[in-house]
Formats: structure tokens, sequence, C-alpha cells
């Protein structure tokens, strides 16, 4: 019976969340017609489940009628990254890495099929790839997704390339504006999440690329001998004491 139910699940849970997860990094803005778009419910359900998510701060409706993430949503997403533990430590990594190549530095760490930003580094400069800390992405198009995947799962002949030469390069992969560059932290044989640089896409050719992987390669050693996996049982993607 409990097998049964948690298959089931509970379908007017599922369509709120549905809602909320119409909602992305090109979209923090939705009028109505386009969340019956992006979810495939009608108008009239949207209109009831919204009064609910209203009420609980899930969202949020402005007097031109556009929908918007509410403030609950912060709370939980900031809840949610406290429970990786971030050192001060990786920050200043970022930081240093940026700095010296001139790129945006990134950490992600993979939450089932998507990938998470969970911090970020920007350089001082006015042409940038710019990112935002919590930002949920797909997990299959970009560098840093093609290195969660391969060195936490899959088999096929592209990830077994990514595992072999320790790294994944990207050029306008998920926007075709952007190049990446990603490596693997690793604990031992525990990934821990994937160190990134991405930028502009035409300061991302193969040169470069050469120039800056020896770079990142380092930074993720570095990052590697200062973290403690608490529980060798905890999942690779919350593995930062």
């Amino acid at each position: 019976m409990a097998e049964q139910i948690q298959k089931q699940g509970v379908e007017a849970v599922d369509r709120a969340l549905a809602l909320l997860d119409c909602f992305d990094e090109g979209a923090s803005a939705l009028g109505l017609a386009d969340l019956a778009r992006r979810s495939g419910l009608n108008k009239s359900t949207i209109l009831r489940l919204s009064i609910s998510l209203i009420r609980a701060g899930y969202l949020n409706r402005d007097n031109r009628g556009q929908f918007r993430l509410g403030p609950r949503t912060w709370q939980l997403g900031s809840l949610y990254r406290d429970t990786f533990r971030l050192p001060m430590e990786l920050r200043a990594q970022l930081r240093t890495l940026s700095q010296s190549t001139g790129e945006t530095a990134s950490f992600y760490v993979r939450d089932g099929q998507r990938r998470i930003c969970l911090l970020r580094e920007e350089p001082i400069r006015a042409i940038r790839h710019a990112l935002k800390e919590g930002v949920s992405l797909p997990l299959k198009d970009g560098a840093s997704a093609l290195v969660l995947r391969a060195f936490s799962s899959g088999d096929d002949a592209e990830l077994g390339a990514i595992r072999t030469q320790g790294y994944a390069f990207s050029r306008g992969a998920r926007d075709p504006d952007v190049g990446s560059l990603a490596v693997p932290v690793l604990r031992g044989h525990k990934l821990v999440g994937a160190l990134t640089l991405s930028g502009p896409i035409n300061r991302f050719d193969d040169a470069r690329v050469a120039q800056i992987l020896p770079v990142l390669l380092e930074c993720s050693a570095r990052i590697a001998k200062n973290l403690v996996l608490p529980d060798p049982e905890i999942g690779a993607a919350l593995p930062i004491a």
C-alpha cells in the first residue's frame, strides 16, 4: 500500500510544483497564458493553485497579473545551500581562479537530472559570462553537465572519453555565445562537484583552453585536498563538511 501511494503521489501537489518549475533564469515573471503554455495546465486550474501558492509565500502576483516566485522559495533555496556547508576557502579559491584567468569561475553539484550552481565568482571586466548563484540548469548541455554525468554515472562513449581525459570543453552548447571548461573535484574516487570556467565563446578557442586547463586542474586539486566527506554513504552531491 505504501509503495502504491509513493508511486501515485498527490496530483494537486504535482500540479503546484509544475507551476513553480515553469520559472527559470530567463523567465522570472510569467503571465497566466505563459504558465498555461509551460505547464500544460488550463488557466482555471492555475488560478486555483496559485491562490494556495500565494498564500503560502511560494508565488507573488503583481498588479499587472504577472506571477513571480515568492520569498518562501528563496528561504528554501538558502536552507538547501546551507546543507552543503561550503567552506569560505572554496569561495576564495573561486575568486583567485576568476582573477587569474579573467573568466567566471563556478562550482556546480548534481541534483538528480539537473545541476545547481552553488557558488560563482565573476571577473572584473566588461564582457563576461554573468551567472547567478543557485540557478538550476538541465544536466544535458555544457561542460559542467558533462563532467557531473561522466564522473557520477553513465557509460556511453562520450562520457568515457571525458573520464579518461579528465575534463570537458563546450562551445555554445547551452548558450550560443558562451564557452566553458570544466573539471571534476574528486575526493578519492567520489565526485564532489564540477569546477568550471566560462566566458564569451570567442575567448574559448583551443589555444586558450590549453592555457587555462592546468590552472583549473591545480585549483581543483587544492579544493579537493581541503575537503572532508562527512559520510561515505552520502551521495556525490552532498559532500562538503
